[in-house]
C-alpha cells in the first residue's frame, strides 16, 4: 500500500512524498532539503520526481535530488524544467517505478501555461490528485500566464473527480481563502462550518490539507460558478449578470486578487 506524507517547506508549501516498499515519489520538490532529510532519517530509496508546473517553489530542489538521484523526473512538455526525462502534456497514464502507481495526467492550464495534475483513481480508498497551484482548499491559483477561460476548464476538469477524491494541493491557503469564500457566499452554511473547522485545525497547527472535491464543490467559490448567491457576486463586481460560467468566474478571481 502507498503512504502519502506531506514535507513541509518555506513558509507554507507542502511537498508530496509517496512512499511504498522502500521507495519514494517526490511531488513538487521545491526544496531539497526535507527530501534529503527524509531520505537520511528512513533509509527510503528515492525512486522518481514529479512536478506540475515550473515555478521555483516547487522544482527549486529538482537540480540537487537528480545529481544525487538520477531517477525518473515528469513534467510538463512546455515548460522549462531542467531535468524532466518524461515530459506530459495531459492525457497520457503513467505507472511510476519504484512505488507501482498509476496516474492519469489532466492538463489543467492558467496558473501556467503548462501545469499539469497527476490523478491516482486507485491511490487509497478514494484516490487522490496532485494538482499543485490549480486547486486550492476553498481557493485557486492565480492566473501568472493563462487566461481565466483556461483557468475555469482547468478547475472544471478537476471538479467532475469522484466526489471522494483527495485534493492534494501545494500551499496551507486554506484559512485565507475561506475569508474570501464566506465574503462571496455569506449565507453558505458549509463555508460556516468549514471556517469553524479549520480555525481549530490551524490553532492546532494541524494541516487542512489534503481536501476531498465534495468539500470543495460545496465551499470553494472558483468551483460554485453556478450558484446563485456567486453569480449575484459577480454581477455586483461587474456591474451587470454574468454572461457565463467563465464571466463569474473571472470577476470572482480579480476581486481575490484585490481582496
Amino acid at each position: 500500500m502507498t503512504e502519502i506524507l506531506a514535507l513541509p517547506a518555506f513558509d507554507d508549501n507542502y511537498i508530496w512524498l509517496l512512499r511504498a516498499g522502500g521507495c519514494v515519489a517526490v511531488v513538487d520538490p521545491g526544496d531539497a532539503v526535507p527530501v534529503l532529510g527524509h531520505l537520511a532519517k528512513t533509509g527510503d530509496r528515492l525512486c522518481a520526481i514529479l512536478a506540475t508546473h515550473h515555478h521555483g517553489d516547487h522544482v527549486g530542489g529538482v537540480a540537487e535530488l537528480l545529481a544525487r538521484f538520477p531517477v525518473p523526473t515528469y513534467g510538463p512538455a512546455v515548460e522549462n524544467i531542467p531535468g524532466v526525462t518524461h515530459p506530459l502534456a495531459g492525457g497520457e497514464h503513467i505507472r511510476v517505478p519504484g512505488i507501482d502507481v498509476e496516474f492519469d495526467i489532466i492538463a489543467v492550464p492558467g496558473h501556467t501555461r503548462g501545469h499539469i495534475a497527476y490523478y491516482g483513481p486507485s491511490l487509497g480508498d478514494d484516490g487522490a490528485v496532485f494538482c499543485g497551484d490549480t486547486l486550492f482548499g476553498a481557493g485557486c491559483g492565480r492566473l501568472f500566464e493563462g487566461t481565466p477561460a483556461q483557468m475555469q476548464d482547468s478547475l472544471a476538469r478537476l471538479a467532475v473527480l469522484p466526489a471522494p477524491t483527495l485534493v492534494y494541493c501545494a500551499h496551507e491557503y486554506t484559512q485565507s481563502n475561506l475569508r474570501f469564500a464566506a465574503a462571496v457566499e455569506p449565507g453558505n452554511i458549509a463555508v460556516q462550518r468549514r471556517c469553524e473547522d479549520v480555525a481549530r485545525d490551524r490553532a492546532a497547527r494541524r494541516a487542512t490539507v489534503p481536501t476531498r472535491i465534495k468539500l470543495e464543490l460545496e465551499t470553494n467559490p472558483f468551483l460554485r460558478w453556478d450558484a446563485p448567491a456567486v453569480r449575484a457576486a459577480a454581477a455586483s463586481r461587474l456591474g451587470h449578470v454574468p454572461a457565463d460560467a467563465v464571466e463569474t468566474f473571472a470577476a470572482i478571481r480579480e476581486w481575490k486578487n484585490r481582496f
